[in-house]
């Protein structure tokens, strides 16, 4: 069944009553055409209780805006949905294409700082989130009484004597919910074990994030990457700031007894809450980004297998990941709406309990 407007639908019901399902909710793909995006691939997709998002082909398949009810989610930096043309793979050159967004995915390769490994050079972030998609697929279909909405591309992370990664991601919704889930599976083509950094770079942007605003994440340990910050400071947030400073925090993060670490925001007197769900074992580090500073005012939740460092310190701390020649590796994050008192209080219970 369908639950729509506070009724339910059965397939045939609903159909009835509307001429196509575009009426209230649907997948439309269309192309940006103005100024630094021209020719950037966008996929909108509606889920019919006003939770709206947009999706990138030519960028990594990546979320670069969310919406519910009119209510943005995510933060939007300034440089708008730049086309990969713009990408600069030196140093700090991601910046340019670093529009914020919904999930901006950071790897395959390099995760964090620019910084020298083993002789090669590595721009912050890596190249995945500058990668266009091939083998684009996106449709709404019916399994029974159910309206599924998917959209799929793949990635290919490869260079002549080097890595030869893809990744493969499908997103997926239903009419009548107000989440979606990623799922992104990363193989190995080539014939050596390659280094494998992967981060989901959630940006969480204002009325949302405010100093009304509790975060909520079942963190045992938590470190802050600068030594200088006071750790507990996590969860402080207020007005923006001139010449704030940029945060990070790792939270060492417990699960459920399936391995689901989930986190939220809420925001009470707006009201609205968002959550965040992911696998442990794929994911096994949660960074915090936190930055209340002048049009810069973002909080990030990035679950990663990995620190924000570089490479190279990551190599240097023992804790850099290999996949293996033919391997595959599974990562999963699944984002969702709170919108009402109850919820806000089953959720908080939820991730209480975990700690």
């Amino acid at each position: 069944m369908v639950q729509l407007f506070g009724q339910e639908f059965t397939r045939s019901d609903l159909l009835q009553r509307i001429g196509d399902i575009s009426q209230i909710a649907g997948v439309r793909i269309m192309r940006l055409e103005d100024g630094n995006e021209e020719g950037v691939r966008l996929i909108e997709v509606r889920t019919g209780t006003g939770f709206r998002y947009n999706v990138l082909p030519s960028r990594g398949m990546d979320i670069s805006f969310a919406e519910y009810k009119g209510i943005p989610l995510s933060w939007r930096s300034c440089t708008h949905d730049v086309s990969p043309a713009f990408y600069e793979p030196d140093g700090d050159g991601w910046h340019r294409l670093f529009y914020g967004g919904m999930v901006i995915t950071c790897g395959l390769t390099n995760v964090g700082a620019p910084c020298v490994d083993q002789g090669e050079e590595l721009g912050r972030h890596g190249r995945i989130s500058a990668t266009p998609a091939e083998s684009v697929y996106a449709d709404g279909q019916w399994e029974g009484d159910e309206y599924h909405l998917i959209v799929q591309g793949r990635m290919r992370e490869a260079v002549f004597w080097g890595e030869h990664l893809t990744m493969t991601r499908r997103i997926h919704s239903r009419l009548g919910a107000s989440w979606f889930r990623i799922e992104d599976e990363v193989e190995n083509h080539g014939f050596r074990p390659t280094p494998l950094m992967f981060l989901y770079h959630v940006n969480i942007g204002f009325p949302l994030l405010s100093k009304e605003t509790t975060v909520h994440i079942p963190s045992k340990k938590t470190v802050a990457m600068d030594p200088s910050v006071n750790a507990g400071g996590f969860s402080e947030l207020h007005d923006p700031m001139p010449d704030a400073l940029s945060q990070v925090f790792y939270h060492d993060t417990a699960s459920d007894p399936d391995g689901i670490v989930t986190a939220a925001l809420i925001n009470e007197k707006l009201p609205l809450g968002f959550y965040i769900r992911y696998r442990k074992d794929h994911l096994k580090n949660l960074v915090q980004w936190k930055m209340l500073g002048q049009g810069n005012y973002v909080l990030g939740i990035e679950p990663a297998n990995c620190h924000v460092e570089g490479r190279a310190a990551e190599r240097a701390r023992g804790t850099l990941e290999f996949i293996a020649p033919g391997e595959k590796r599974q990562f999963h994050l699944e984002l969702g709406i709170l919108d009402s008192e109850s919820e806000f209080r089953e959720w908080r219970t939820k991730i209480e309990r975990l700690v």
